[in-house]
């Protein structure tokens, strides 16, 4: 048995984190840290609120003393840290709260971590602090290029991307100053159920059932690797369970595409659905494209946004050969999962975007 303590946990990434974990493993304990900022969704925890070993603490991970508070009160020893500003064009206009939540908010974390695990002796040995990172730390590729491995130099061109490898450095450092352990996780693009509004896929599902324009930056041919978010919370299952302390993983859906053939895509996967349920024309009236089937009208594109990335790609190979991770879900199947959990839950998504 284990008590985890999971930041960020009413996130995307983080809640379906939860959800995987908890039906993988009963009998743990999850504590969920959250200060419910934008992207924060208390909502998206709903099918577990009532389970008596789910813990919710509504609290920034910047206070320390209440870091310190849950890890002791609780008996914690796993943390595993998704808390984080992540989207890269809010980045670009507001950089200071990705300093704030993704360096301060870290180093808080890995200060109360230090107190109490290895200062004051509770759980010295058995003790993990799981970082969840970013592919983006490693820069842009071009279209010839390796994918990104554990060792391939940083390089963040975003100011998202930016203080996130510095999140990383201070992770590393407490390992090999203080003796803390730790492991890292650095995972492509994700996507999936619960999947904030305002990223690629979500945002060209919700804007089709709503007949509004699919914005694509620049010439839309950015590539990105995507990767089925139970398939992350299994890689970092394994991380956690198996992974050697102070060691990196990288975490990939082998699965790379140019943002227009996704849109493109859910175009074709949306049109098909609206043909074959009429349900869907009552339900989404304002989706004329779907409905005549020309949901790819609705393109348009738009001037590229500063400092954009032209290619992400992961190397998975060492998380595969040392840990036997591989992800289950293909592209064709992830993704139609996500459209139909989309227009199955219009009550989770439509109080977002109000």
């Amino acid at each position: 048995m284990s008590n985890l303590l999971v930041t960020g946990g009413a996130g995307f990434i983080g809640a379906n984190f939860v959800h995987y974990w908890m039906k993988t493993y009963p009998q743990d304990k999850v504590v969920v840290l959250d200060a419910l900022t934008y992207a924060g969704n208390k909502a998206s925890l709903d099918p577990v609120a009532d389970n008596p070993n789910f813990v919710f603490s509504h609290g920034n991970i910047c206070d320390t003393a209440l870091v310190e508070t849950l890890l002791k009160e609780h008996h914690i020893d796993t943390l595993v840290h998704f808390a984080a500003e992540s989207h890269v064009d809010r980045s670009i206009t507001g950089p200071d709260a990705f300093i704030e939540t993704n360096i301060i908010g870290t180093h808080s974390l890995l200060k109360a971590a230090k107190k109490v695990w290895l200062d004051e002796g509770l759980n010295n040995e058995s003790h993990r602090f799981h970082h969840v990172s970013t592919d983006e730390v490693y820069g842009t590729l071009g279209p010839n290029d390796s994918a990104f491995s554990e060792t391939t130099p940083y390089a963040p061109n975003s100011p998202y991307s930016a203080s996130k490898a510095a999140s990383d450095h201070l992770v590393r450092a407490y390992h090999h100053t203080y003796g803390l352990n730790v492991t890292t996780s650095n995972c492509s693009n994700n996507y999936g159920p619960y999947h904030f509004p305002e990223k690629l896929i979500p945002l060209v599902i919700t804007n089709i059932l709503h007949d509004e324009p699919l914005p694509i930056y620049g010439d839309g041919l950015q590539i990105r690797d995507w990767l089925y978010v139970e398939d992350h919370a299994r890689g970092i299952e394994l991380v956690i369970k198996n992974g050697l302390v102070g060691e990196c993983y990288n975490i990939g859906g082998v699965n790379e595409w140019a943002n227009i053939d996704i849109v493109k895509l859910i175009c074709d996967l949306m049109d098909k659905e609206f043909a074959s349920r009429p349900e869907l024309l009552e339900r989404f009236p304002l989706a004329s494209m779907a409905i005549q089937g020309n949901s790819k009208n609705l393109i348009s594109y738009v001037d590229d946004r500063a400092g954009h990335d032209r290619r992400y790609a992961i190397d998975p190979k060492k998380t595969e050969n040392e840990l036997g991770y591989s992800p289950r879900e293909t592209f064709k199947t992830g993704i139609k999962k996500t459209l139909n959990w989309y227009l199955d839950r219009e009550d989770w998504w439509r109080a977002l975007i109000k």
